[in-house]
């Protein structure tokens, strides 16, 4: 039995950076589509647009050949160009005097793609495409919410 075939659209947004954020996902198969979004009182964009691909891949219910679109260069780099798993044996570290950011994300997201057959690609953002525009919208209605909770792993990093 071949995997599914799954489509996801990703984006995250800061009011601030740092700020209140949120991410947006939209999950598109054969069809169908399913948004998904949240927030968090005080974080970053770029901790907004790695949890907006783990929200997507978390929702995924079994095994999946994922195309992960994201109109992060960060996002995407990190994954393509294998610099997420590189921070990882390297003790989360960029290199010997710098420390990777964000590495509670990185963690979690490299997990998750072990789960899938992910591909990640970058889109340009707020250049007209539909469902990155959804994701806009949801990332920035999300990080608008009244009473969003904390971001333990930004607050734990500071």
């Amino acid at each position: 039995m071949s995997e599914k075939e799954v489509s996801i659209y990703t984006d995250g947004a800061c009011l601030g950076n740092p700020g209140s954020g949120g991410y947006g996902v939209v999950l598109c198969y054969h069809g169908n589509q399913k948004q998904l979004s949240g927030g968090f009182r005080l974080t970053t964009n770029n901790r907004m647009e790695i949890m907006a691909a783990i929200v997507g891949l978390e929702a995924l219910k079994t095994r999946c050949t994922v195309h992960l679109y994201t109109d992060s260069k960060y996002l995407a780099d990190a994954m393509t160009k294998g610099w997420a798993q590189r921070w990882k044996m390297n003790g989360w570290r960029r290199n010997k005097r710098e420390k990777a950011v964000n590495p509670d994300l990185w963690s979690k997201l490299l997990k998750l793609c072990g789960q899938h057959t992910v591909s990640f690609r970058w889109i340009k953002g707020h250049a007209g495409h539909e469902w990155n525009e959804i994701c806009d919208r949801l990332s920035k209605q999300a990080a608008s919410e009244n009473n969003l909770p904390d971001d333990n792993g930004y607050i734990s990093n500071q």
